[in-house]
C-alpha cells in the first residue's frame, strides 16, 4: 500500500503526477486514501477463544503419536478451560480418548514383542535394500540415471543386455568387518577382488573390446551403517557416450565344451605370465626372473596336459594339436631359462620361449574353435582388461 504524503501546504503544480490517467473516462481521486478505525468498539463481538492444548491433544490422538503426551495435554486443557472459560472441552476429551486407546495399543505391543518385530522388520528391509545394491546380480545389464559409472549413485535401471547399456555385472564380493574401513580401503579391496573375478566371467579376453574397463559399486559410509557390505564388479566403456552392446559373458553358460577346455588351459599360462618381476631389466633381478621362468614352465606343462587330455571336435583337433607341439617346445626353453647361469643364457632361452608362446600362434586354433581371433591391444593370449590400479568406483 502506498503511503500518502504528510499534510501541509499544497504541492506545487507538476511536482507529483496525477494519481489516475487523464482521458475521456477521467476519475476524481479520493480525498482520503483510507478511513481510519474509530475508537471504543469492535465491528463484531469477539468470540471466545479455543484452548490450544485441546487442539494439540486432539491432533496427537488422531495421529496415535506419543499417546501419553496426548493424554496429558488433554487433562491440562480441561483444567485451563475450566479456569479461563475457553472453548474446546469436546476436543480435549476426544483427544484423551484417542490417546488412551493408542497408549493401550503401545503397551500391548511392548508386552507381546510387536514393537520389536516391527523394528526388526524395518531393519531387515533396510539391510536387504542396502545389501542388494539395487538388486543387481551377475549377468545383469543396466544404465545409471546420471550417465556416469564414477561418483555416487542411488539407483540404476535394469535393461536387456542385447541392446545398448552402460554396465554389465560380472561378479560380487562381500566385505567383512564391523566398522567402516574407509574409502581408500574399500576401493583397494574392490580393485583386487574385481580384477580376479573378471576371468571367470569373460573367459575369452580376446572378445572383450579394448575400450572396456573395470568398474564397481561400493558401499558408502552411510550405507555401511545399514549393513551394506557388497561390492558389485562391473564392465563399462571408458567412453561414457559409447556404452556397451551385447553381453560380454563367456563362461560355462555360453561356451561349448571345446571352447571351455581351451580357455581354462590358457588361463593357467596367463596367470603365470602375470607374475613377472616388476623391474625394467632382467639383470636388475635375475633370481626373480629365473623363478618366474620356472613358474611359466610349470604352467605350460599343465596347459599342454589339459589340452592333450581333452578330445576336441574333428575340425579343431589338428590346429589344437599343432599348438600343443609349440607349447611343449616353449616349456623346454622356459625351463632352461629358469636354470640359466647368467643373464646372457637367460635371455637366449627366454627369447626362444617367448616366440613359441606368441599369442599370434593361437589364432588358427581359436578360429577352429569359434573363438575371437582379433589380438587385444595388450597383446596377451588372455588376461586382465584393467591392471587394478585405477579407482573406477561408483559408490552407492
Amino acid at each position: 500500500m502506498a503511503i500518502p504524503p504528510p499534510p501541509g501546504p499544497q504541492r506545487p503544480e507538476g511536482q507529483y503526477p496525477p494519481p489516475y490517467p487523464q482521458g475521456p473516462y477521467q476519475q476524481q481521486p479520493f480525498q482520503q486514501p483510507y478511513q481510519p478505525w474509530g475508537h471504543g468498539y469492535f465491528p463484531h463481538n469477539r468470540p471466545v477463544p479455543v484452548n490450544g492444548l485441546a487442539i494439540s491433544a486432539l491432533v496427537l490422538g488422531f495421529l496415535c503419536f506419543l499417546p501419553a503426551v496426548g493424554l496429558l495435554l488433554g487433562i491440562l486443557a480441561l483444567v485451563q478451560i475450566r479456569k479461563r472459560g475457553e472453548r474446546g472441552k469436546e476436543m480435549a476429551i476426544g483427544g484423551m480418548v484417542l490417546s488412551s486407546f493408542g497408549l493401550v495399543l503401545a503397551l500391548l505391543a511392548l508386552t507381546t514383542g510387536g514393537a520389536r518385530d516391527f523394528w526388526d522388520g524395518f531393519k531387515e528391509a533396510a539391510n536387504d535394500s542396502a545389501n542388494s545394491t539395487f538388486s543387481l546380480v551377475k549377468g545383469d545389464c543396466f544404465d545409471v540415471p546420471g550417465g556416469s559409472l564414477e561418483g555416487v549413485t542411488y539407483d540404476v535401471d535394469k535393461v536387456p543386455c542385447a541392446g545398448e547399456h552402460q554396465g554389465e555385472v560380472y561378479g560380487t564380493v562381500t566385505m567383512s568387518g564391523g566398522s567402516y574401513p574407509g574409502d581408500s580401503a574399500v576401493a583397494d579391496e574392490a580393485d583386487d577382488k574385481c580384477y580376479v573375478l573378471q576371468d571367470s566371467y569373460a573367459m575369452d579376453a580376446w572378445a572383450v573390446p579394448d575400450d572396456v574397463d573395470l568398474y564397481y559399486f561400493t558401499p558408502t559410509r552411510q550405507s555401511w551403517r545399514l549393513g551394506d557390505r557388497e561390492i558389485t564388479c562391473v564392465f563399462g566403456n571408458t567412453d561414457e557416450t559409447a556404452g556397451l552392446t551385447g553381453s560380454l559373458r563367456r563362461d560355462a553358460t555360453t561356451l561349448d565344451a571345446d571352447q571351455l577346455a581351451y580357455l581354462r588351459a590358457a588361463q593357467i599360462l596367463n596367470a603365470a605370465m602375470d607374475t613377472e618381476p616388476d623391474t625394467e631389466f632382467v639383470e636388475d633381478d635375475l633370481p626373480g626372473h629365473k623363478e618366474w621362468a620356472g613358474r611359466v614352465s610349470d604352467a605350460l606343462a599343465k596347459q599342454t596336459g589339459m589340452l592333450g587330455e581333452h578330445t576336441f571336435a574333428p575340425d579343431a583337433a589338428a590346429p589344437v594339436a599343432a599348438l600343443v607341439k609349440d607349447l611343449e617346445s616353449a616349456r623346454g626353453e622356459w625351463a632352461k631359462a629358469a636354470d640359466a647361469a647368467d643373464v646372457d643364457v637367460f635371455y637366449t632361452h627366454y627369447e626362444k620361449g617367448l616366440d613359441l608362446t606368441d599369442p599370434e600362434q593361437t589364432v588358427t586354433a581359436r578360429e577352429a574353435l569359434g573363438l575371437a581371433t582379433d589380438l587385444p591391444a595388450y597383446g596377451g593370449e588372455g588376461g586382465p582388461v584393467d591392471d587394478g590400479g585405477d579407482d573406477t568406483g561408483l559408490e552407492v
